[in-house]
């Protein structure tokens, strides 16, 4: 991430939960000559269990003709993030955004204790979004990242890459009304704290995604996401992973309800899946075009 920050690039993290995820997102990399990180949360280590995800995501990544980071997205205890750095993850990220100043640097400063002594690099949150993701908060809750307290948290933790809360949202509806990150703040941001910056919650929600799975079935109305000039300045001002799950997952449930919808006798589960893998892999190369990593691996 730190070549990307300082050419003014960002790599995508896509979330990752089986293996046509997984596929989707090594294959969009490949064709896109584009490094690329991985994510697994806690909630896709309890479903799929560690030794299954795992394996999947380095068989991926060890075939894969670009660079492949395998990254745990939010963890949530230091349990969980020394469990992941002993498992063989490239990077880990620990949440204590949900924490005091105090608690989430002293969590976060054990975690990259550990983490560096494997050369593990770690990831923190400081402030807080909302949405639906495992540690968000409502909305009127959402804290946004103040530049000073980014700064001190840096230099006390000695973490590797910093999420910042600048009005994105977890999920598929972001917002009640237009869209507006607090790009001041970000620049603010990056002007005191050097280390790469991660956006969270940074998915645009294509409308033409939300109306194809409506058209066969969904109930999506109002889903809204970042717009894609707005990530683009983002990048511009220091941000240099960004992560994106909600565009995937509906990608892969618009394109799953539409061939069971057009194919009622099909059963055959890789006819089903396969056509999800691709419709998640365009979506992923779609990003890694608008990030700026295509063709940097």
């Amino acid at each position: 991430m730190v070549p990307a920050r300082k050419n003014g690039y960002a790599i995508g993290a896509f979330n990752v939960q089986n293996l046509e995820s997984t596929l989707a997102i090594v294959e969009a990399a490949a064709e896109e000559k584009s490094p690329v990180i991985m994510q697994i949360t806690p909630s896709v280590i309890k479903y799929a269990g560690l030794a299954y995800i795992i394996s999947i995501v380095k068989t991926a990544a060890q075939s894969a003709p670009v660079p492949v980071a395998m990254h745990l997205d939010h963890g949530e205890d230091f349990e969980t993030a020394a469990k992941c750095v002993e498992a063989g993850f490239t990077s880990v990220m620990i949440d204590g955004s949900f924490l005091s100043f105090e608690e989430n640097s002293a969590l976060t400063k054990r975690v990259v204790d550990i983490a560096h002594r494997k050369g593990v690099s770690v990831e923190a949150e400081l402030g807080k979004l909302a949405g639906v993701e495992e540690r968000s908060v409502e909305e009127k809750e959402a804290i946004l990242t103040d530049p000073d307290a980014a700064a001190e948290f840096v230099e006390k933790t000695g973490v590797d890459a910093l999420a910042v809360a600048i009005g994105t949202s977890h999920g598929a509806y972001k917002f009640k009304s237009e869209a507006k990150l607090d790009l001041e703040r970000l620049k603010a941001i990056s002007k005191k704290v050097s280390i790469p910056l991660v956006l969270h919650g940074a998915s645009n929600v294509p409308q033409w995604i939300v109306e194809k799975a409506n058209k066969y079935g969904a109930a999506l109305s109002g889903a809204k996401g970042i717009p894609e000039e707005q990530i683009k300045q983002a990048i511009s001002l220091g941000i240099a992973k960004i992560n994106i799950d909600t565009d995937l997952r509906l990608a892969f449930t618009a394109t799953v309800r539409e061939v069971l919808t057009n194919s009622p006798k099909e059963f055959d589960p890789r006819k089903i899946l396969g056509p999800a893998k691709d419709a998640m892999k365009e979506v992923a190369k779609s990003k890694m075009r608008l990030f700026g990593s295509s063709g940097k691996a």
